[in-house]
């Protein structure tokens, strides 16, 4: 017979897949596709002020951040008490960008929604990661 507690944290361990599965994936697609851009043409979401301070070029800072991206969801994968603070810091970086720029108010909402369930994923991960 199955106890109270292990059908309580059923939800719970499910709920953790899903955001672990998710914030692997997730950084490691969007990482990735910085430089293919398949899926958008991630320059237009840097901030010009990013371009000012950093003597790159937009595409090549997108690539760095692609790289950044792609570690961060290994770290995930591997380690997600840890990986999943790594991507909700990253986040928040990401909404201050959005931020500079009036058009995507929208996103950077989005993006705070995504840094909680990253921050919501280090939490869990900390009672149900082996």
């Amino acid at each position: 017979m199955t106890s109270p507690t292990t059908v309580q944290s059923e939800p719970a361990r499910q709920a953790y897949r899903l955001l672990h599965v998710g914030f692997t994936v997730a950084p490691i697609v969007a990482g990735l596709d910085k430089f293919f851009n398949l899926l958008t043409r991630w320059e237009q979401y840097l901030a010009p002020l990013v371009t000012n301070v950093i003597p790159l070029s937009a595409e090549t800072i997108m690539r760095a951040v692609g790289v950044i991206e792609i570690v961060a969801g290994l770290i995930v994968a591997f380690k997600p008490r840890i990986g999943g603070y790594i991507v909700g810091l990253w986040l928040l970086g990401i909404i201050v960008n959005l931020l500079i720029i009036p058009d995507y108010f929208d996103i950077a909402l989005r993006d705070f929604g995504l840094a909680l369930g990253a921050f919501a994923l280090a939490r869990l991960a900390r009672t149900y990661s082996s």
